[in-house]
């Protein structure tokens, strides 16, 4: 293996992620309607959230929704103040929440929908060092779902520590107990067949979950290693789709968090009783379809700027950043700061991140040297050309915790956006 490859495969390690290792002040409104600026909000909830501008995602990310929205919850429109001047608006949505009664709230406010991709957000990653800026405070992904009225999750590690007691997917886990951000992203045009089937695929997998994790679906630690494979029949898909049918297919399938949210995802055309028999036959069923396509490590989105272009998992902060329209020179000096270690801000995170942070930081060199060359006056500099070939012969396409968000990232008339962005819970 040449010593470009091998790099670029040590970054992809780190590009990808690895599984998850106050309150607001002020009166609280009986309902609330819309999602609504207030300069002194605003500058509390910067305080509370510390984050870089690149932790946010511009106007054209947002799920356009209902005027009215029937929660007590808070509905608070940050707009980052390093956003401000600049000509992108990028913020957030916050959803202050109360975690008693959560789950009936949200699901009967219609704010989180079955099919929402939950993305556990850490806030405490933000400026700490180029790992945890690249993958935008991100290190977890669930899936929702809605059953009479009630909001559940389902995640992989299938077990109580995500799950909670019983498997039952009501946000008491260890995980959900003690996250305090987590961002909801919507694939675009689910229909109600198709929640509905995705409600009774997770029924039929968090109800077995005792007898089927880790024997028939077990959590794969390796973020390098997707099951996804361009060109290649998407069996992993099936064999979940067995392992929930309790047709215990042969051998065992390991999937991390956001590989599974994407299995389950494109399920959704799958009716569990009806097309059963489908999973038995040779091949992939029919309605097995991909909510997302994999993405590379980097895109063309920057350099192309077409309704086909993509974005790539490196690329969240790059994006975010183009967004704002800044002078040359001021952008490049805020990309840079993507990759400057913090050891003030590494502290904050767990040991298990922190060590992996610290032992990959300086291998981050070539993608902020992507960064700075891609969008130059006159096009990508050559440099830029030949790391982006690199990244590409090197890395797999795969679906990390973070793209769900990148994918949001792309002009809403995209032909491959299919996500938006729906809001930040914030839990008091």
């Amino acid at each position: 293996m040449s010593k470009a490859k091998a790099k670029a495969k040590t970054v992809l390690a780190v590009i990808v992620g690895l599984a998850a290792a106050g309150s607001v002040t002020g009166a609280r409104p009986v309902a609330s309607k819309e999602f609504t600026y207030d300069e002194k909000t605003n500058a509390e909830m910067a305080r509370r959230l510390k984050i870089p501008v690149y932790f946010a995602v511009p106007a054209s990310a947002r799920l356009p929704l209902p005027s009215s929205i029937d929660t007590a919850d808070r509905l608070i429109d940050f707009k980052h103040p390093d956003g401000k001047g600049a000509q992108g608006d990028v913020g957030l949505r916050l959803v202050i929440a109360r975690r008693a009664g959560f789950g009936q709230r949200l699901g009967k406010s219609g704010l989180v929908q079955t099919g929402d991709l939950l993305l556990t957000f850490r806030s405490e990653w933000g400026g700490a060092g180029a790992y945890p800026n690249v993958q935008m405070g991100i290190s977890h992904t669930g899936v929702a779902w809605v059953k009479d009225g009630v909001l559940h999750n389902i995640d992989n590690p299938l077990n109580e520590e995500y799950l909670g007691a019983g498997n039952r997917g009501d946000f008491n886990s260890e995980h959900y107990r003690t996250l305090q951000f987590l961002h909801v992203i919507r694939p675009r045009n689910l229909t109600d067949a198709e929640r509905a089937n995705i409600v009774a695929w997770a029924m039929r997998l968090t109800g077995s979950a005792r007898r089927v994790y880790p024997k028939e679906l077990s959590f794969n630690q390796d973020y390098n290693a997707p099951k996804y494979k361009a060109g290649k029949p998407i069996e992993f898909v099936k064999q979940l789709g067995q392992i929930a049918l309790g047709q215990d297919p042969p051998g065992n399938v390991g999937m991390f968090c956001s590989e599974f949210a994407w299995s389950l995802l494109a399920l959704r055309d799958c009716e569990p009783g009806t097309s059963a028999d489908t999973f038995k036959k040779t091949g992939i069923p029919s309605c097995v379809k991909p909510i997302m396509e994999p993405m590379r490590a980097t895109g063309d989105y920057i350099t192309r700027r077409g309704r086909s272009s993509y974005s790539g998992l490196a690329e969240g902060p790059l994006l975010v950043v183009d967004s704002l329209k800044l002078a040359d020179a001021d952008r490049d000096k805020l990309l840079h700061t993507v990759f400057i270690e913090n050891k003030n801000g590494m502290s904050k995170m767990s040991v298990g991140h922190r060590q992996v942070a610290e032992a990959y930081q300086s291998k981050f060199e070539p993608l902020e040297k992507y960064y700075l060359g891609v969008n130059g006056k006159w096009g990508p500099s050559l440099q830029a050309r030949l790391i982006s070939a690199g990244f590409k012969r090197g890395i797999p396409q795969n679906y990390s915790p973070t793209s769900f968000l990148i994918n949001t990232l792309l002009p809403s008339n995209n032909a491959r956006r299919t996500m938006d962005y729906v809001a930040t819970i914030v839990f008091e």
